[in-house]
């Protein structure tokens, strides 16, 4: 089965499950993400911050895939909000990846402590009008945060990558942004992991013969999100892929659904402050 393409709210379409490498060392970082291309995934999402935006770079490029098949996301440090500096950060970002134009780009978190999202969000603008970006978003955005926005600049952003998994599912904070037009996607869909064993997840995947993991992926699509999963090991790279195959029941949603219990694994976006710098 084809992986499922979202349209954004300025008509571009992204691969609605992708392959994170958050985390993903920078010296292994092209040989995973050949994997997953290799795997069928072609929505990859990196981040300045991660410091391994060459190697998805070469991977791209290795993997002898026309550019328009594939999506790749990558996101602004805090350290260079401002307006100025992001459109220099912007270009770091364009020339790690080898690319002309970046499919999404985000504000990787508010960093609202400093006051420069919205100056940061109007040099995203100007990136978008000059051609250089075909979507912008944000990430980690809260609804005082997104309000901002909306209220003093032009562009809605078009994706809001949070927190997002079983136990910690941001119900209010995602209707608010689906109800602005603003597609959720779910960073560590897994709960880095801490959902797996969940006796709910672990039944279906008994009853599907899959493993947790493709449970949770496929409830997340089933749910309209965009999901980008990580991991370095080639099996599991291929498992996760083979989420798009698993269909659940309405009532199997909602026994997952239930399991929310407001278990966030991550920064908290109100208070998170530190530059993403290297020290």
């Amino acid at each position: 089965m084809p992986v499922p393409q979202v349209t954004l709210n300025n008509g571009v379409t992204i691969p609605q499950l992708g392959f994170g490498v958050f985390q993903t060392p920078p010296e292994e970082t092209q040989a995973v993400v050949e994997k997953a291309f290799a795997c069928g995934y072609r929505h990859i999402d990196t981040a300045a911050g991660y410091y391994n935006e060459e190697g998805v770079g070469a991977a791209m490029r290795a993997s002898g895939l026309p550019r328009e098949e594939i999506f790749v996301t990558t996101k602004l440090r805090n350290g260079d909000q401002g307006y100025e500096s992001s459109l220099r950060a912007f270009e770091d970002s364009r020339q790690k990846l080898g690319v002309d134009v970046v499919d999404l780009y985000l504000i990787h978190w508010p960093y609202a402590s400093h006051n420069l999202f919205v100056e940061t969000w109007k040099a995203f603008e100007k990136l978008h009008a000059d051609g250089q970006i075909r979507a912008i978003g944000v990430s980690n955005f809260l609804e005082s945060h997104l309000e901002r926005l909306l209220s003093e600049t032009d562009i809605v952003p078009a994706v809001n990558q949070i927190e997002v998994h079983p136990t910690f599912q941001q119900k209010q904070l995602s209707t608010f942004t689906v109800a602005h037009d603003i597609e959720v996607e779910a960073y560590s869909p897994l709960g880095q992991g801490s959902d797996l064993n969940s006796d709910v997840v672990t039944g279906l995947a008994k009853k599907y013969e899959s493993t947790s993991a493709q449970i949770i992926l496929a409830w997340h699509l089933a749910q309209g999100r965009i999901a980008i999963p990580k991991s370095v090991t080639p099996d599991r790279i291929l498992s996760n892929f083979e989420s798009v195959n698993v269909s659940l029941q309405l009532d199997e949603l909602e026994a997952i659904d239930a399991l929310d219990s407001g278990n966030r694994t991550g920064a908290d976006p109100e208070t998170a402050d530190f530059t993403q710098f290297r020290t």
